[in-house]
């Protein structure tokens, strides 16, 4: 491995930082985006009740703001729930783009990294084909097997900059879809909440 990379010439570490940044990103993203993290099954249930009850005070609705971005986007409607259904709408329809942006941290950067690493490639290999050609004018063809060694290097960065690329856009589509997922998923709580609170019917959850 560590003689592929050297053959790769100074491209080569540059595509195997890009996979160390695509891996990481990845890893921590998967563990950030669970949904019970996201958004935890019984968290309207257990707001409803203490609604209901009159127990959900200040300090259980700064620990519901704290707890999860669902508890967050509930606690900003919660808040102006007195201001009527527009206001409770809109604060949280703010609180909701706040989640969304943190949702979404690192993903811009994993496609970047999508992007970028294939170029990478691609400028190691026309670096490494100009190597090529320059030798050819100044000692001529006669060594086939030297010739032959040096293009199959130079294409060793095409080959790494696909390897890194290809998972890495996958995986930034596939985090896309889930933070899109989660998103309305986390607007269609907020709603039961508002509709719950100015419908004047009683719901379970």
């Amino acid at each position: 491995m560590l003689d592929l990379i050297i053959a790769g010439g100074w491209v080569m570490p540059l595509i195997v930082c890009c996979s160390v940044v695509a891996v990481s990103i990845c890893i921590e993203r998967y563990i950030a985006l669970d949904r019970q993290k996201i958004a935890p099954s019984h968290l309207l249930a257990t707001v409803w009740r203490d609604l209901k009850q009159g127990e959900l005070n200040a300090k259980k609705l700064n620990d519901l703001r704290a707890s999860s971005p669902l508890g967050a986007i509930l606690a900003a409607g919660i808040s102006n729930r007195s201001q009527g259904r527009d206001v409770m709408k809109e604060s949280i329809s703010e609180a909701a783009s706040h989640v969304v942006h943190d949702l979404e941290k690192y993903l811009n950067s994993l496609g970047t990294v999508a992007a970028i690493a294939p170029l990478l490639g691609l400028l190691g290999t026309v670096v490494g084909m100009i190597d090529v050609f320059t030798q050819i004018t100044t000692v001529g063809t006669g060594n086939a097997n030297a010739l032959a060694g040096g293009i199959s290097e130079a294409l060793l960065t095409t080959a790494a900059g696909l390897i890194v690329a290809i998972p890495a856009l996958v995986m930034h589509r596939y985090f896309t879809g889930l933070v899109d997922t989660l998103v309305v998923n986390l607007e269609r709580e907020a709603i039961k909440l508002v509709d719950a609170l100015h419908s004047g019917t009683h719901q379970e959850y």
